[in-house]
């Protein structure tokens, strides 16, 4: 049997350039051994030799067809880098400082407008203010992260900017609590939920393997502009009055948010408008990891954003000066600068989901060692500053856990979807909160411990997400 292919290669007409196994002296000698195995080998290369050099005419135009390119939503064709890759994250972080980082700065207006316009009604009721504003910010998530995924984020941004200074301009001029309410609490915010998801998404298409660290840069200006609107507002109220304090502050967002949608571009063209199906916002609900990931942000959400909006009212109450307490908000946002990018950039290297766990269970350690138990100046400040730095980690790394679980395709859905859902603990958190207070006659301990507990509950869904993903596995970069 060893003859025939013996008898192939010494008759066989191989192509120019192509070397048979059965010419090598050290395949000869195995044929001369009798061994069958390297026989069958020089038969079989032989075989597929000849059926190349029949086909290979036919063949060798559709291979030099063949399209070898590496898709574009591949991980290997995300530059993780580039002159418009840092242009677009340092666009982003100018729009999270105009966005989210007013948001973060609504701690100062829950106390200003329970002293002055609206001292006649309860803290609950005021806070809706600042609920609704956290509401219609993350709550237009589906919406917009659908306008994202077919049309990328230019028109999206230029219509954000336009409604987020508006409505800041017509807050200016608000006396009565219906007119805060439409102003600041929805058009601004419908306005600041454009410019952040359309930021957000944007950066995750440049970035793979450096994507929470980019998206930490990003995040960090939401933590920046917390630490400049509450001084810069507190100051000029003092200089030039309620209404020119908010329009200044619009002018400096208005010129930031210029240069952001000059710079603001996403990785991938549109893919334009699909039709609207309720099971394309339902079906990823329906991924484990996905799933608890959702309810870990819900339930974090509602006691997050419980400090920002009381710290400086609790601190006034328990013997903090007045302009001590309103450097509270700053102090928390300053120190979520860091949060938002050393864990971002951790988080890359040992596991993203890995640091969410760690940080969230920290923020709710936080609430029950240090706050609760420490009422004085010093306690209260160190507090802030732990807080805002676990906290800050939360809202960086959470897209980057969307983006990590999800085809980056429908990026915009996906993390629309899981903030929609966020943005009803947003709504609800603070009302809350201001209702435990009026029930324990100005007492914090229920609004405290209320805090505390559902973001432990957060933080348990966050590490059964984890699970899910790692199979149960402890030990893995998850």
């Amino acid at each position: 049997m060893l003859q025939p292919a013996q008898n192939q290669s010494s008759s066989a007409q191989l192509p120019s350039g192509a070397t048979s196994v059965t010419q090598t002296d050290e395949t000869i000698k195995r044929i001369e051994a009798g061994s069958s195995r390297s026989s069958l080998s020089a038969s079989t290369v032989m075989v597929d030799e000849k059926i190349e050099e029949t086909a290979g005419a036919d063949n060798l135009e559709e291979l030099e067809k063949k399209d070898t390119r590496v898709s574009i939503h591949s991980p290997a064709a995300f530059p993780d880098g580039g002159q418009q890759a840092w242009l677009c994250t340092f666009g982003a972080f100018c729009c999270l400082f105009c966005s989210f980082g007013w948001i973060n700065a609504i701690g100062i207006f829950q106390g200003y407008y329970q002293q002055n316009q609206l001292k006649e009604y309860s803290p609950s009721t005021v806070s809706w203010i600042s609920s609704l504003e956290t509401f219609c910010m993350f709550g237009g998530g589906a919406v917009v992260g659908k306008f994202y995924d077919a049309y990328g984020p230019r028109y999206i941004l230029l219509l954000g900017t336009f409604l987020h200074i508006f409505g800041i301009m017509m807050a200016s001029i608000s006396t009565e609590f219906y007119q805060f309410a439409l102003s600041q609490g929805i058009c601004s915010a419908i306005g600041a939920s454009m410019i952040f998801y359309g930021a957000m998404s944007s950066v995750s298409t440049w970035f793979y393997k450096k994507r929470a660290f980019a998206l930490g840069i990003t995040a960090s200006g939401s933590s920046l502009g917390g630490v400049i609107f509450p001084i810069m507002v507190r100051r000029l109220i003092v200089l030039v009055g309620f209404g020119w304090s908010m329009r200044i502050t619009a002018f400096l967002m208005l010129f930031m948010m210029v240069f952001a949608n000059l710079t603001v571009r996403s990785r991938l063209p549109p893919k334009g408008m699909t039709p609207w199906v309720l099971q394309e916002f339902v079906s990823p609900f329906k991924e484990p990891p996905y799933f608890f990931m959702v309810v870990g942000g819900f339930l974090f959400f509602f006691g997050m954003f419980l400090p920002f909006n009381y710290l400086p009212v609790y601190a006034q109450r328990n013997g903090m000066s007045v302009d001590l307490s309103n450097y509270l908000v700053s102090i928390l946002n300053a120190a979520s600068i860091f949060g938002r990018i050393i864990p971002g950039y951790i988080g890359d290297k040992v596991g993203r989901f890995n640091m969410m766990v760690l940080i969230t269970y920290a923020s709710g350690i936080l609430v029950f060692a240090l706050w609760i138990p420490g009422t004085g100046n010093t306690p209260t400040i160190i507090f802030a500053a732990l807080y805002g730095f676990t906290t800050g980690a939360f809202v960086s790394l959470i897209p980057a856990l969307t983006a990590q679980i999800s085809d980056i395709r429908q990026i915009g859905v996906r993390n629309g979807a899981m903030f929609a859902v966020v943005s009803i603990a947003a709504l609800t958190g603070n009302p809350i909160g201001g209702a435990l207070v009026s029930k324990y006659n100005g007492g914090y301990m229920g609004l405290q411990i209320f805090a505390g507990s559902t973001i432990m509950a957060g933080s348990t869904a966050f590490l059964a997400a984890r699970w899910a993903l790692s199979g149960g596995k402890l030990k893995v970069k998850v």
